[in-house]
């Protein structure tokens, strides 16, 4: 896996909107977020364009993100918000090129289409973050700070983060290539030329929102009979917010406990990336992380997301 360079203070931010439009006032907010981080904030009229469900055509979008990758003097690329849509611009990606010039790139939910791509076809480190719509506007009410910085301005390992809440729903040890995100978006790339194809060994980072006992068990058994949940050592679970049945129960919690009763690594739930109640701990795909799941449940990363400048 290639590395991007890591982020500096001053080095320019380029935010892109390859999924949903958003609200300008979030957008503003997020901007001033980056900036108090030190970094400088880089967009135009493009990330403003609007489709019914969409920030605009896909060609747009697409042109977008290309034209901020290629930009030497852009260090990193942000997403603005999930939502629907980044699938859309993947055709008009060249996965030959992004990987000649490595560059870290945040987001999640809907991004995971592009975290996969940079992961899977591109072979890249990408990272599962905050963006700015929900996140990076509401402050350190939004994200955690300290593993954002860590995993993106430090060219070392961020080592072990043991969230508040982090359950062990199987007891084991192992290490892997750490991949994956929103299990949704991860089954609709199944049988597409950008499906999610982990290797061997890897750990499966999964997470959601507002999805049901019952299909959450369909995605899982979806990825079971493609031969992925085989190929995992470990499966680190997010918090799931709003995917019990309503009523209470079944819990997300129990379904996929049950789901997963036959899975022969360890598996931890309750990690606070990507969809969160509460601040969004940062982690990133394509390093190699350890699933510690006994007594004081962890995940630790074991290798530095970005290269030294």
């Amino acid at each position: 896996m290639l590395k991007p360079p890591a982020l500096c203070p001053g080095d320019r931010l380029a935010i892109v909107a390859p999924a949903s439009p958003f609200a300008r006032d979030a957008f503003d907010r997020g901007v001033a977020e980056i900036t108090r981080l030190g970094f400088e904030p880089v967009f135009d009229d493009r990330v403003f364009a609007r489709r019914p469900h969409v920030a605009g055509e896909p060609a747009v979008r697409a042109a977008a993100l290309r034209q901020a990758w290629q930009d030497p003097s852009i260090a990193g690329v942000i997403a603005v918000r999930g939502g629907y849509g980044s699938v859309q611009v993947l055709p008009l990606l060249d996965a030959d090129a992004m990987r000649r010039t490595p560059k870290l790139f945040v987001g999640y939910s809907d991004l995971t289409s592009v975290l996969t791509f940079l992961t899977i076809s591109c072979g890249l480190v990408a990272i599962h973050g905050p963006m700015l719509d929900g996140r990076l506007a509401r402050g350190v009410e939004g994200y955690d700070a300290d593993s954002f910085v860590r995993t993106v301005m430090r060219a070392e390992p961020v080592g072990e983060l043991a969230p508040p809440g982090l359950e062990v729903l199987r007891a084991g040890d192992v290490s892997g290539l750490l991949l994956g995100g929103t299990l949704t978006q991860l089954a609709a790339s199944l049988g597409t030329p950008y499906a999610f194809q982990p290797p061997a060994g890897h750990i499966l980072f999964l997470e959601d929102v507002g999805e049901r006992p019952y299909r959450l068990d369909r995605l899982l058994m979806q990825l079971r009979l493609a031969g992925i949940l085989e190929r995992a050592a470990a499966i680190v679970w997010g918090e799931l917010p709003g995917c019990d049945e309503p009523g209470g129960e079944p819990t997300a919690r129990a379904s996929i406990a049950d789901a997963l009763s036959d899975f022969d690594g360890p598996i931890l739930f309750g990690f606070p990336s990507g969809h969160t109640a509460g601040p969004l701990w940062t982690l990133p795909f394509g390093v190699r992380a350890r699933v510690v799941a006994g007594r004081t449940p962890r995940l630790v990363i074991e290798e530095a997301a970005v290269e030294a400048r």
